[in-house]
């Protein structure tokens, strides 16, 4: 028993399946949140063989719901006849109130803007990370490439001293 115990495999080996680059370049990130995701079946799919750009998107809340614009899911070739797959459609958020609450106060009052980091999957389900975000100048991109660059030279000179 012990053996047929020890064979099981993981489902999902990598987790991830689609990281926005840009947005820690773009912003500073306050708060991180996780949101599911309302999806249609041949979306599911089309994440499965990670066919999802999150690069242009951005998360937008209307009469007091979450909504996700701008990410592109691109449809798989042997879809369905039946389902007209739309690659650029708004997808509903699934949060709690008390977050939903939290991050309209931020949004409306405090001038944050809301992206999408990481799409990934757990327990099965695909969940969306979204951060709570402030924009960027472009002296701050300076510095923080500046800091990315000395931090890299450092470990140049640490590794052949």
């Amino acid at each position: 028993m012990a053996d047929k115990k020890s064979k099981k495999k993981s489902k999902t080996p990598n987790a991830t399946i689609a990281n926005n680059r840009t947005a820690t370049h773009e912003y500073f990130i306050e708060e991180r949140f996780e949101a599911g995701l309302v999806l249609e079946g041949w979306e599911v799919k089309s994440l499965r063989a990670g066919r999802v750009q999150l690069k242009e998107s951005y998360v937008v809340i209307k009469r007091g719901e979450a909504w996700l614009s701008g990410a592109h899911i691109s449809a798989l070739l042997s879809a369905s006849t039946h389902v007209n797959p739309e690659a650029i459609r708004q997808r509903k958020l699934l949060l709690h109130k008390r977050e939903l609450s939290r991050l309209i106060g931020s949004v409306e009052r405090k001038g944050f803007t809301l992206i999408p980091l990481s799409m990934y999957w757990k327990n099965g389900r695909a969940k969306l990370e979204i951060g709570l975000a402030k924009g960027k100048k472009l002296h701050d991109k300076r510095a923080a490439s500046k800091d990315r660059e000395w931090q890299r030279e450092k470990e140049r000179l640490m590794k052949h001293a």
